[in-house]
């Protein structure tokens, strides 16, 4: 297929997410026609199953300006940018209404299942480059398809891979067939059934940022109002003076005011904490579970275990791709330096795009929450400049691409997320960003935020 032909081929969007839609509105502004694959059966998927948690950060924070402008003619107009919205809040009134807009360049139900170049497989170098790419595809009634594209952005996120309870990243032996009683998400204490599930019972909860902070909270007041709740939370350090964040100096007061509730949480006696335990081993007492450190010790058991140790992407629909990844993040290679959570926090993270987004395989990016590997540090505004940058790459004009047109606030606008049911407590912050952390949320993709937060 000659050049012109591969131009006048759609760009694949995989995930209709706030990264993966705001690369679609970026296209339509550069001319060029997107094509969003949604393996959910709406846009936010992924960010409905945390509909119940509060974003850390505003609106004003949350939403793109090419998204804005392709919204404005419909009468759509931004909620009140001083307000922190729910994640049900952020798919119903921003996400769905721009992939309304979109229309039929978003498909639903469409689960990529591989991306590769036309006839070539990882080896092959010959006609490499002038191949497009070929998107595998099945759909929600298990038909497949091939779908021929002159470039792919996956921003298809990281929710769907959290990490497991074991300490070496795999999970511990016997967690799987104890999937039963283990959940690796916040739990929704309004709904009925999950709120059965933890009340008058004992909970592990496994992880160290904001999300296990989260859980920790919700699982106090539930057991204010059920006796017999109790929690036990599982960290593989010791407690120090930064274990439950900045409190009260935090420049996030909502972010503070969460590991302040996860303190009050342990102070009140309505969770135990157990330190310097790094699980191996998921064992069976009758109904309930005995989780076992590498060091054989064991715990008392636990009716139900959340654990929260982060997210990872899914590489393997990309394996005949050629990437060119860090070995620790799973990130681009120049990204990863900028990102590496033992260096940098949301707020020095600098801002990046094509130049650090590129591969060897020319005209696949990886975006949004996906492009950061299992790095925490993700922000929403950084994935929306990063898309900006890739499709201003894909239309030829690199000067646009090389160009940095993102400056964050000296707090950082992280995507992340806080209890549901207090929104004062965030509105009280003069930004509202924040990491995020594991199982909470992630803004820019929908997801979770990896433990550790920043």
């Amino acid at each position: 297929m000659n050049a012109f032909a591969t131009d006048q081929l759609p760009v694949v969007v995989i995930g209709a997410g706030p990264v993966g839609l705001a690369a679609a509105a970026r296209l339509v502004e550069r001319g060029i026609e997107p094509l969003v694959l949604e393996a959910g059966p709406s846009a936010g998927t992924a960010v409905r199953e945390w509909a119940h948690v509060r974003l850390f950060s505003p609106w004003s924070e949350i939403t793109d300006p090419a998204a804005e402008k392709l919204l404005a003619p419909s009468g759509w107009t931004r909620p009140d940018g001083s307000a922190y919205p729910t994640g049900g809040d952020w798919a119903e009134q921003y996400l769905q209404p721009l992939a309304d807009i979109l229309d039929d360049k978003v498909r639903y139900g469409a689960t990529v299942v591989g991306v590769a170049r036309a006839g070539r497989d990882r080896i092959v170098d010959s006609g490499r480059d002038e191949q497009p790419f070929t998107v595998h595809v099945e759909t929600a009634d298990g038909r497949e398809e091939r779908i021929s594209a002159r470039a792919v952005i996956d921003a298809s996120g990281t929710w769907s891979t959290p990490g497991p309870m074991g300490a070496d990243g795999l999970p511990a032996l016997g967690e799987r067939s104890a999937a039963g009683r283990i959940s690796y998400r916040v739990p929704d204490l309004g709904d009925p059934a999950v709120r059965a599930r933890y009340a008058g019972r004992r909970t592990a909860v496994v992880g160290s940022g904001a999300s296990a902070f989260t859980a920790l909270a919700l699982l106090a007041d539930l057991a204010e109002d059920e006796p017999g709740t109790h929690a036990v939370w599982i960290l593989r350090r010791g407690i120090t003076g930064s274990t439950f964040g900045g409190g009260e100096a935090d420049q996030l007061p909502a972010r503070g005011a969460l590991g302040l509730r996860a303190k009050a949480a342990v102070e009140a006696g309505h969770a135990g904490t157990v330190t310097g335990f790094r699980t191996q081993a998921v064992e069976r007492d009758g109904d309930r579970l005995v989780l076992v450190d590498e060091g054989g010790r064991r715990l008392d058991p636990v009716d139900e275990v959340i654990v929260l140790t982060g997210l990872r992407p899914d590489l393997t629909f990309l394996s005949e791709i050629r990437l060119g990844l860090d070995d620790r993040l799973q990130a681009p290679t120049a990204l990863a330096p900028l990102i590496d959570p033992n260096v940098h926090s949301c707020s020095t993270a600098y801002p990046h795009g094509v130049h650090e987004l590129s591969h060897p395989e020319q005209g696949i990016y990886l975006a949004g929450m996906k492009s950061y590997g299992r790095a925490p540090t993700f922000l929403a505004l950084t994935g929306y400049e990063q898309v900006r940058s890739i499709t201003a790459a894909i239309a030829g004009d690199r000067e646009a691409a090389e160009r940095v047109e993102l400056t964050l606030p000296e707090t950082g606008v992280c995507g992340g997320a806080g209890l549901f049911d207090e929104p004062d407590a965030a509105q009280n912050g003069e930004s509202g960003g924040c990491c995020a952390a594991p199982a909470a949320l992630h803004t820019g993709i929908g997801a979770p935020a990896p433990s550790g937060g920043c």
